[in-house]
C-alpha cells in the first residue's frame, strides 16, 4: 500500500498514548470518594479507550440509562482533569516510529474521541518527536468515532484524500471510522483490547503488534 499513502493518522489512547493508569486513578478516586472499592489495573487497562462511559459502568456497575449515570460520569471528568497527565506515557516505539514517517515527509495526526478539554493540554506534553499536522478530538465536529466526519476533518486540514491515508487504531470504532471513508485501516494490537473483543471481525486491512511494525506497511 506503499505508492497510496499520502498521511498517517493515529488514535491517541491506547495506540499512541497509555492514559490507563491516569484514567485508572480517576476512576479510583470517584470509587473511595463513594465509599466503594477500588478497581484494579487489570480491569481498567481493556476498556481504558472506551473513555468515561466505560469506566464508570465498570466501577458503579450501572448503565448509562441509570439516573445516577451521567452525574458520576461528569465528576468523573472532573476528576481525570486533576490528573490526565500524571502517569500517560508514550508506548514503546512510538517515537522512532514517528520519526521514520516524518523522514519519509509525510504528514501525520492525531484522531481522537478524547475531548479537546483534555486533548488540547495532553498532546503538547507527549515527547512526541514533531508536532502532529493536526489533531481532531471527540468534540470537534461535534460528533465522534465511528462517525466518519472526524476522519473527513482531518483529512480535510492536511489535504490529503481519505483514500490516501492510513489510520491506526485499538478499537472496532476506529476501524469502522477509518473504513467508512476509504482509508486503509490498521489494528495496533498493543492498545486497549479485550476478551469480549473479537478484532478479527473488525476487517481491518493490517494488524500490528508494535509501532516499528507500522513502517514495512509504508
Amino acid at each position: 500500500m506503499h505508492d497510496m499513502i499520502k498521511a498517517v493518522l493515529f488514535d491517541l489512547d491506547g495506540t499512541l498514548a497509555d492514559t490507563a493508569l491516569d484514567l485508572g486513578g480517576a476512576l479510583n478516586r470517584l470509587l473511595l470518594e463513594e465509599g466503594l472499592p477500588t478497581q484494579p489495573y487489570s480491569a481498567i487497562r481493556p476498556l481504558a479507550s472506551h473513555g468515561a462511559r466505560a469506566l464508570v459502568s465498570l466501577g458503579f456497575g450501572i448503565a448509562a440509562d441509570h439516573p445516577d449515570f451521567e452525574p458520576l460520569r461528569l465528576r468523573f471528568l472532573d476528576e481525570y482533569a486533576n490528573g490526565f497527565t500524571e502517569q500517560t506515557t508514550l508506548f514503546d516505539g512510538v517515537v522512532p516510529m514517528l520519526e521514520a514517517i516524518a523522514k519519509k515527509g509525510l504528514p501525520w495526526g492525531i484522531i481522537t474521541n478524547k475531548p479537546m478539554r483534555f486533548t488540547d493540554h495532553l498532546v503538547p506534553t507527549l515527547p512526541f518527536p514533531l508536532p502532529p499536522d493536526v489533531v481532531v478530538s471527540g468534540d470537534t465536529v461535534g460528533v465522534a468515532k465511528p462517525n466518519p466526519r472526524p476522519m473527513l476533518h482531518a483529512a480535510e486540514l492536511i489535504g490529503v484524500d481519505p483514500v490516501h491515508c492510513v489510520y491506526v487504531g485499538d478499537a472496532e470504532r476506529d476501524i469502522i471510522a477509518g473504513r467508512n471513508v476509504g482509508m486503509r485501516t490498521v489494528l495496533a494490537n498493543w492498545g486497549y483490547l479485550s476478551d469480549e473483543d473479537r478484532p478479527h471481525e473488525w476487517g481491518a486491512d493490517h494488524a500490528i503488534d508494535h509501532p516499528l511494525e507500522l513502517l514495512g506497511l509504508l
